[in-house]
């Protein structure tokens, strides 16, 4: 039987948010999943054709997940672990984790997972409460990472 990756590619629209072993949730969308790396351009003297260009630092922008507003407290578990969080009043110090985005087939199964590297919040925005709005309650979290790797199953 053929390898299911292979038939079929996944849909983009289902995939879920872990730290660790827990499981965040599932988001509507991600964005910043991406890596720049900065160049620096070297003249040589006597070659003007071009110049010699130099690969330095790798920059991992700032990932963030937006959801429609669930009745689920893994992310405020996570979230109350922080200091200065202000979320339980408690100080704690916790290390930043390994987090991970998996791409979802219909099935369940993970397609693709990317592990981020030293995950930590850095900002959550609730949804905007207005009487007289249609809108969807949606919440935000963006996260900063410092890099990660790709998996497939």
């Amino acid at each position: 039987m053929a390898d299911e990756r292979n038939l079929r590619p996944p849909f983009v629209g289902k995939f879920r948010f872990k730290i660790g072993d827990l499981e965040i949730g599932q988001f509507t969308e991600v964005t910043g999943l991406a890596v720049s790396i900065d160049v620096e351009e070297l003249p040589e003297g006597g070659q003007n054709a071009y110049t010699h260009k130099l690969l330095g630092r790798m920059r991992w922008p700032n990932i963030v997940f937006k959801r429609g507003l669930t009745n689920s407290d893994a992310l405020f578990t996570w979230l109350s672990g922080f200091s200065g969080a202000g979320l339980t009043g408690k100080q704690n110090k916790v290390a930043p984790v390994t987090g991970s985005i998996s791409v979802l087939y219909q099935t369940g199964k993970p397609y693709r997972t990317w592990s981020l590297i030293g995950v930590k919040p850095v900002k959550w925005t609730g949804p905007r409460l207005a009487a007289s709005s249609r809108d969807l309650a949606i919440e935000e979290l963006e996260v900063c990472h410092s890099g990660f790797t790709v998996t497939s199953p």
